[in-house]
């Protein structure tokens, strides 16, 4: 990183009280003041000449002139019009940063199709790249950015961002922890999660409330082939997880029972060893829950082929 691009706490505060701006909370604006750390972020990126860098809250542009530096082209995305003010000023003399000034997400369950539109451009103009989402990202909108992103037909390949350490728990968990659920399942149905770094709230400026973790997700696609339809196993998840705690027959018989009876609820149950007087959605891996849902898919299908 370049001596004028390390953006130092002194700096960051020089650089807002010039301006006339404030860090906003309500945003998730917390800046990594730590250079090792933004330097381990970027490193474990593992950024390739030929990659496309996607990154989510640009900020006043620091990690993004580093990534600059080593990737083809970084796409990246600022919401807050003072912080995109002051990102365009750090990145104006580079020519292969594509700084966008919107809502990284079009709804909860959704990117946005401008966001969408830049990457796919950037993929076809450089054919044979790779797209890696690395960011410091906003703490309110972490989850739905990584889960849309796996859910997307985006052909990215990793991500090393950085979210509130409960977050990265829920991430990288296993059955029958605390943190275990919906999220846990649909992102190791088809990734690898794996959480790299803690970070304590001294690192940023200003200092979040709460400890963040360095997380790094890569692709499993022999896993993500064994799913089917998508669409129907991430309702599946969140449906079954809503109640976790609850027994099993009588989450599903309740989530299906326009479809299904509850005899064939139970003779699903049966078929994958689950014992419907005390299974819990909690207790199982990602590999039942995969079968599980494809099983209760295909009985539905036959029945409303009828």
């Amino acid at each position: 990183m370049k001596d004028d691009e390390r953006q130092t706490r002194s700096y960051l505060m020089q650089l807002f009280e010039r301006h006339g701006f404030n860090p906003r909370s309500d945003l998730g604006q917390n800046f990594l003041i730590d250079l090792n750390i933004i330097e381990y972020i970027v490193e474990n990126g593992h950024i390739q000449p030929t990659d496309i860098v996607l990154e989510i809250g640009t900020g006043t542009g620091g990690m993004t002139t580093f990534m600059a530096q080593q990737a083809r082209h970084v796409v990246t995305v600022e919401y807050d019009a003072n912080m995109h003010t002051l990102a365009s000023e750090a990145t104006q003399k580079y020519d292969n940063i594509t700084l966008l000034n919107c809502d990284a997400l079009k709804n909860k369950n959704q990117l946005s199709p401008t966001v969408i539109n830049e990457i796919e451009k950037q993929l076809q103009a450089n054919p044979g790249s790779h797209l890696k989402l690395i960011a410091n990202l906003p703490y309110n909108v972490a989850t739905p950015i990584v889960s849309n992103l796996v859910a997307s037909d985006l052909p990215w390949s990793r991500m090393v961002v950085t979210i509130q350490l409960e977050l990265g728990l829920k991430m990288s968990c296993r059955p029958s922890t605390s943190n275990y659920g919906a999220l846990s399942v649909w992102l190791q149905s088809q990734c690898f999660v794996k959480l790299l770094k803690k970070l304590g709230p001294t690192v940023f400026w200003p200092r979040p409330k709460v400890d963040s973790a360095i997380v790094q997700l890569t692709p499993n696609p022999p896993l993500k082939k064994t799913i089917g339809d998508r669409v129907f196993f991430q309702d599946f998840v969140r449906r079954v997880f809503q109640h976790r705690r609850k027994l099993m027959r009588s989450t599903l018989t309740n989530m299906y029972t326009k479809q299904l009876s509850k005899s064939e609820v139970d003779e699903i149950l049966l078929a994958h060893g689950i014992v419907k007087e005390k299974a819990r959605a909690e207790e199982l891996s990602v590999s039942e829950l995969i079968p599980l849902a494809h099983s209760f898919q295909e009985q539905i299908a036959q029945k409303t082929s009828i």
